[in-house]
């Protein structure tokens, strides 16, 4: 078993590389491979120095898997070129996430919808696997007619140069900035670019990724995305309309038996979910469940999830390891 993380220097890859040390995913080589200017620099995993290599001789490599986090651009040109040497992508970026011949996955969710013939895969937007995590066992179960989500996303989503921005912005000092504006003790209602109707990018990923992974169009999603002075993970206040009727109590229990998520909602004792303590972890989180008490059947709740863990690193992992685990691989 030999595994490549493309874009291996990045916030991202390294990210992966953390997930794939910590869950000791077994294999006989990693490959790191990086952009040109990175070539032939050392990073470390498992206690030993791995060099960077380039794109092409990845590809000459013939990894059995290759775990993208470098950009659209890059999976749209290079992805190809892996697939056709037999390697197996999971691509990070929104390139193929819409593409209607590529699978959109979130393991617990559509992992077992997954063949040999699957040479391109595509890991979700992070605020849209963390949403999916709660919604597909709710919607199983009360069928749901429409989501109002607005999300507190961590700036460690946009990368290195809004995380620098903020820490000089903290500390006083200028630098480059990668928000229209300040960050830190603000926030900012503009996650990705604009589009035509008005939403953001990032807005409709949330609405368009979330019909495709739960398999039903019939799921009307609004989104607003809110660039927040966090780095632990992002936040959602989730607004969620059923089609039958439900009790609290029962969606608790029903949540908490779900593999990969954790529910903190007990109000007495101040617990709720919080990008503080979702940092570092695997899990999505899920409280404030409470019954919407403006109109019949619908819920409200808040999701918390590490973007960088379950939303980007653990997820694309985590399809690694079913994809090593059934064998599903030519």
């Amino acid at each position: 078993m030999r595994i490549a993380v493309v874009g291996a220097t990045g916030m991202v890859g390294q990210e992966m590389l953390k997930v794939l040390e910590q869950r000791n995913v077994q294999m006989d080589e990693l490959l790191l491979v990086a952009s040109e200017k990175s070539v032939g620099k050392e990073v470390s995993f498992k206690g030993k120095q791995v060099k960077v290599i380039s794109m092409k001789q990845a590809i000459a490599s013939k990894p059995d898997i290759a775990l993208f986090s470098a950009g659209g651009d890059t999976s749209l040109e290079f992805a190809p070129q892996f697939a056709a040497v037999g390697t197996t992508v999971i691509d990070n970026s929104s390139a193929w996430r819409m593409d209607p011949d590529k699978k959109l996955i979130v393991p617990e969710i559509n992992g077992d919808s997954l063949t040999e013939d699957d040479k391109i895969i595509a890991n979700p937007n992070c605020s849209t696997i963390q949403l999916v995590m709660v919604l597909k066992p709710l919607h199983e179960k009360y069928s749901i007619k429409r989501v109002v989500v607005s999300t507190y996303q961590s700036i460690t989503g946009t990368g290195v140069k809004a995380v620098a921005q903020m820490e000089n912005e903290r500390t006083g000092q200028k630098g480059d900035m990668a928000y229209p504006y300040e960050i830190d003790r603000n926030c900012i209602p503009h996650c990705d670019v604009f589009l035509e109707n008005g939403y953001t990018k990032e807005e409709m990923k949330l609405t368009n990724e979330t019909k495709k992974i739960l398999g039903d169009d019939n799921v009307h999603v609004t989104a607003t995305a809110v660039r927040v002075p966090v780095v632990g993970g992002h936040s959602e206040s989730v607004n969620i309309e059923f089609e039958n009727e439900f009790n609290t109590g029962d969606v608790r229990k029903l949540l908490a038996n779900c593999d990969g998520i954790t529910v903190q909602d007990m109000l007495e004792t101040n617990t709720y979910p919080m990008p503080l303590y979702s940092k570092g972890k695997d899990d999505v989180f899920v409280g404030r469940i409470r019954r919407d008490l403006s109109q019949i059947n619908t819920l409200n709740c808040w999701i918390v999830a590490d973007n960088l863990r379950k939303g980007a690193a653990t997820n694309a992992v985590q399809i690694a390891e079913y994809l090593i685990g059934k064998k599903v691989m030519a």
